[in-house]
């Protein structure tokens, strides 16, 4: 990924999101820390696409 690749930074966000909504529905097991994990990255992706310039 290139730095300041917006396209690829909503690629990552959005897989980052199916995966959380996928995690948030897990019976069976228990999914915190991967939800945690998940939603830090979330946090982080979110952020480094706020600091890019508007396209």
């Amino acid at each position: 990924m290139r730095l300041n690749d917006r396209v690829a930074l909503h690629e990552i966000l959005t897989h980052r999101q199916d995966l959380l909504r996928q995690l948030i529905s897990v019976t069976g097991v228990d999914p915190r820390q991967a939800i945690a994990q998940v939603s830090e990255e979330i946090t982080i992706i979110e952020a480094g696409l706020a600091t890019l310039a508007p396209e």
